[in-house]
């Protein structure tokens, strides 16, 4: 896949920004504040904040509406976590979703090595896009937070947008807003329905960012034209 192309599409949430796990680590803080008021430990709260998460998030409609409006999903989490436990208490899941809001933003970092390599890409010539999925407001302060708008030639958030990722016309906007073809841009990200099969239908290379180091699962609907780690692999 070498040289570069003239564009790369770049994912946000998990490809640049440390966003799965930084989650966790703030849910269980959240769990172990409120555990002397649930009144179970914070290891049980856990385990059922977990079970609500994959829950709401495995759901394809739910998925689509909650990560439109993530303050009333991340409430919906808390409620079918508390019912689980017994504990739905008036008020309870709002407060708890409250305290993991407010503390959210500031806990996401970028991975090691991906402000740099992103800054090296631009050095080289390469048009970057950045393109998420998500609430407008939520994922513009992560973008305004890193810096990230200044490093990007364009920024496409669904929320903003109207619609997102995997739908056909977000690439070609962006690719239009670039002024590229879809065979001259690699989209980068970790999801392979989104970031791996839907580019490569429109004749685009995607490179799957396996952060977690899974490898590519027997069901995988796409084929990655390449396998990383991070993007620092990319220079």
């Amino acid at each position: 896949m070498n040289p570069l192309p003239q564009a790369i599409l770049i994912d946000l949430d998990d490809t640049i920004l440390d966003s799965t796990d930084s989650s966790t680590r703030v849910w269980r803080s959240a769990a172990a504040r409120f555990a002397h008021e649930i009144g179970r430990s914070p290891h049980e709260i856990n385990a059922a904040i977990d079970r609500a998460r994959d829950a709401y998030w495995s759901d394809p409609d739910r998925n689509a509406a909650g990560r439109l409006n993530l303050y009333r999903a991340r409430i919906d989490v808390v409620r079918m976590a508390l019912q689980e436990l017994g504990q739905d208490h008036d008020g309870l899941a709002e407060r708890f979703a409250d305290d993991y809001t407010r503390r959210r933003v500031d806990a996401m970092q970028p991975f090691p090595g991906a402000i740099e390599t992103i800054k090296h890409l631009r050095h080289k010539g390469v048009k970057l896009g950045l393109i998420s999925n998500g609430h407008g407001p939520s994922q513009r302060e992560k973008v305004t937070r890193f810096g990230l708008d200044r490093l990007f030639d364009a920024v496409l958030i669904e929320g903003e947008f109207g619609m997102g990722k995997p739908d056909a016309r977000v690439f070609e906007h962006m690719l239009d807003t670039l002024g590229v073809d879809a065979q001259d841009a690699w989209m980068v990200g970790d999801n392979l329905d989104w970031e791996v099969e839907a580019p490569q239908r429109l004749g685009m290379k995607a490179i799957w960012v396996d952060w977690q180091g899974r490898g590519l699962p027997p069901d995988a609907p796409a084929e990655p034209d390449r396998i990383i780690r991070s993007l620092s692999e990319l220079i």
